[in-house]
């Protein structure tokens, strides 16, 4: 039969020469030299129809012999071709059939196909394709023009990438097979294909290339590298790549390749990627190129730089997927600082182990909290004896890390009383602090030390975005370092520039951030705070942690009694020293008889009068407390209505100028009151109603209200500024019965959250008209 290498002419650009050979025809660079070119290259993709990549499908088949005789010539005459239907499976190395009958009894390996074409002479079949073999032709005719060029690019691709991956399997001239990468490049980003492994699968071949190719020169390394950038572009490079490329960023980091080719890539992973658990060596090549950057003369001001390109030019960065990133690789590189020591804890046990006193099937020793020495030579392997058995003291050696165990009785016994707990103890707990010292000394390395800043140094960089901070915050609240980590100075105390910028912040979501995640764990306050292991001032971070926290938690007295029990003696310290916030939390633990014993107030009171802001501060205490005593004086009248445009300083005139003992229902409905009002409102104690209808009242002062005016049962917020963030304040008032919010910002969450904590009933607009 007639069968030519002609086309369509509708698809010109179908033609494609399959007889050419992958490697004979090609010829070395000029000088029979590899070098690498200093920028990327150009990338020409395809233009026109575009096909999904086939891997199985219904399709017509006749196979038609060679005639050898007469009679064969006959019998495959068009007129008696036999066509057959089968579902054919487009695997690596072969084509096969669902039902391996008749023509399709074989499979047909791709390397015995010698070319595939369109038909296109006259009276063809409609639809056809054509695959030569040595012993004849096998046409193929599809259900329409789309199907037929669907299955002829997508066999061409099979074919194509068979052969490449035989060629380069077997490297012998490593100029000839750069050629054939590049030519595998093209090939793929010219294919009318659009397909994930379209891309994936040159990269895969080159990967396992590079991985079974171990003599290769710095200049080769390059070589591939640029010849494969145009496929980086819109893909991950796969695992075996990524090692590659993280040993090119160790051996060569002033390379010109390290800016131009991987600075894309690095920049997709950072935008696009979801899970560096599902891929960690795609973060291990980002860490080592961040690090290659660090290397560079201007050092840390490329990486500044860089993490600017990322972030962009405007003050929301439009990738919500960049920070979580580049957290998750500075985590992973602190944590890798301190790997040596976090394996070598022969007899230190986890903070589970130490809350549950469970023992591991080696000798361990029994798991109790650690207290954290300098090294000391001396004690190398020396067991310290007492006369008083309960304290007697071991150090326990492990590499420079020397870990005293204490074995004290009243210890033992509070873990024994929680050893129903499964929650991990506090970190306070665990690196008890030695009066002779305040850290464990760590001698890292100087490669270490160097990952160590330049990665605390990112996690100050990426503090300073505004955009940033309040995830960035949460995403550090749980405390994601090894407890090494904690204890070694340098990096705490490079780290204490992040939490003051938390504590700086205004913004709720940000500082709220210091407190622990959840009840029983330790947070950023605790460990910066005055006794704790990342103290290393004299309580200026403390308090300046304190002021803000106190400015916008809701539940000022639950913060003030965890205050009182875990840090008085440094609060009155700061206080004796004229720190104005102290002395405010001082006169606040007066004014709402958060301390119980006598002894403990008059030392406060005595704290107070040593100094000049706080004498004055506790004299006003003391003048508050004579007109709170005067107004809650039984007496004066029930209910109360403000005249309309009254100011928050006409309600506290009207306040002080008689007693309120028995005001019930106050109403200050369109009036010009805002939250500040609220110092005044806690102040009655028999209020029960309390109107606010089209006021200023705002979420400030609704967490005020929330805190001690526990028996209100009727509110009234219509028309009001309040949010969410203020009317969940609200639930932990279980008195309140009626609450209006009409006209505000509510949500469906919140009310539904406040139908269940408190059953209020949302009442209408005309309540108290």
């Amino acid at each position: 039969m007639d069968f030519t290498n002609s086309s369509c002419g509708e698809s010109d650009h179908r033609q494609i020469e399959e007889n050419k050979p992958l490697l004979g025809e090609m010829s070395a660079p000029e000088g029979g030299k590899m070098g690498a070119v200093p920028c990327r290259r150009a990338v020409v993709h395809f233009n026109g129809m575009r096909y999904k990549l086939l891997q199985e499908g219904d399709i017509q088949v006749c196979v038609i012999r060679h005639p050898r005789t007469f009679l064969s010539k006959i019998l495959t005459s068009k007129f008696l071709r036999r066509w057959e239907p089968h579902h054919l499976t487009l695997a690596d190395n072969s084509l096969t059939s669902a039902t391996p009958t008749g023509y399709m009894e074989d499979s047909m390996p791709y390397s015995a196909i010698e070319d595939v074409q369109l038909l296109s002479w006259e009276n063809a079949p409609k639809y056809c394709l054509q695959l030569t073999f040595p012993g004849g032709t096998v046409l193929l005719q599809a259900a329409n023009s789309y199907l037929r060029d669907q299955w002829f690019h997508s066999l061409q691709w099979k074919k194509k990438i068979y052969k490449y991956k035989k060629v380069l399997s077997n490297p012998n001239r490593w100029e000839v097979v750069l050629k054939e990468i590049r030519s595998l490049v093209d090939m793929a980003l010219t294919s009318p294909l659009q397909d994930d492994s379209i891309h994936q699968a040159p990269l895969e071949i080159v990967s396992k290339l590079l991985s079974e190719s171990i003599n290769l020169t710095t200049q080769e390394h390059e070589s591939i590298i640029v010849a494969i950038a145009p496929l980086l572009e819109n893909n991950h490079p796969p695992p075996d790549l990524c090692e590659f490329f993280c040993k090119h960023c160790r051996e060569r980091p002033r390379s010109m390749v390290v800016i131009e080719v991987f600075t894309p890539v690095v920049q997709r992973i950072l935008k696009h990627n979801m899970d560096f658990g599902k891929c960690p060596r795609l973060r291990l090549f980002t860490q080592e190129y961040i690090l290659a950057l660090n290397e560079l003369n201007a050092g840390m001001e490329v990486v500044k730089k860089f993490i600017h390109s990322m972030h962009g030019p405007t003050a929301n960065c439009p990738h919500p997927r960049v920070l979580p990133n580049l957290v998750a690789v500075c985590l992973a590189a602190i944590y890798s600082c301190y790997e040596e020591f976090i394996n070598s804890r022969d007899n230190s046990p986890s903070l589970k182990e130490i809350r549950n006193g469970c023992q591991q099937q080696c000798d361990r020793k029994p798991n109790i909290p650690l207290r954290l020495l300098h090294t000391n030579p001396d004690l190398v392997s020396q067991e310290v004896t007492s006369a008083d058995s309960r304290h007697k003291t071991v150090i326990v050696t492990s590499n420079e890390v020397h870990v005293e165990v204490e074995r004290n009785n009243t210890v033992n016994q509070k873990l024994k009383a929680n050893t129903g707990n499964d929650s991990e103890p506090n970190l306070i707990d665990c690196l008890l602090i030695s009066p002779a010292c305040s850290t464990m000394s760590i001698e890292l390395s100087p490669q270490a030390e160097r990952v160590l800043e330049c990665y605390v140094e990112i996690l100050k960089i990426l503090s300073d975005y505004d955009d940033w901070r309040p995830a960035l915050a949460s995403l550090l609240q749980p405390i994601p370092f090894p407890k090494e980590a904690l204890a070694h100075e340098t990096f705490t105390k490079e780290l204490k520039y992040v939490i003051q910028r938390f504590a700086e912040d205004p913004r709720q979501e940000v500082h709220s951030c210091l407190l622990s995640v959840r009840a029983g764990k330790d947070g950023w306050f605790q460990l910066y705070s005055p006794g704790g292991v990342a103290c290393d001032d004299d309580g200026e971070l403390f308090a300046s942690m304190v002021h803000i926290l106190m400015g916008s938690c809701y539940k000022t007295k639950k913060f003030l009694l965890s205050l009182a029990e875990n840090k008085l003696g440094p609060c009155m310290l700061l206080a004796l020293r004229g720190n104005q916030t102290m002395v405010e939390i001082l006169c606040l633990m007066l004014e709402y008889n958060i301390i119980e014993n006598n002894d403990t107030q008059l030392q406060i009171i005595s704290t107070l009068e040593s100094t000049d802001v706080g004498k004055r501060m506790y004299e006003q205490l003391c003048d508050r407390q004579r007109e709170l005593k005067e107004l809650q004086r039984k007496g004066g009248p029930t209910r109360l209505t403000l005249p309309s445009k009254s100011t928050d300083a006409d309600l506290a005139r009207l306040l002080s100028s008689g007693s309120f003992g028995n005001l019930e229902n106050l109403s200050l409905a369109f009036t010009n009151v805002t939250s500040a009002c609220a110092e005044q409102l806690i102040k009655l104690p028999s209020l029960k109603q309390l109107n606010l209808w089209s006021t200023q009242f705002g979420d400030a002062g609704l967490r005020v209200l929330s805190e001690h005016l526990t028996t209100l049962q009727v509110l009234n917020l219509c028309e009001t500024p309040v949010t969410d963030a203020g009317l969940l304040a609200l639930s932990s008032m279980k008195s309140l019965c009626s609450l209006n919010m009409n006209s505000t910002k509510l949500s469906a969450d919140t009310y539904e959250d406040l139908k269940v904590n408190t059953q209020v009933l949302c009442l209408p607009h005309d309540f108290y008209a």
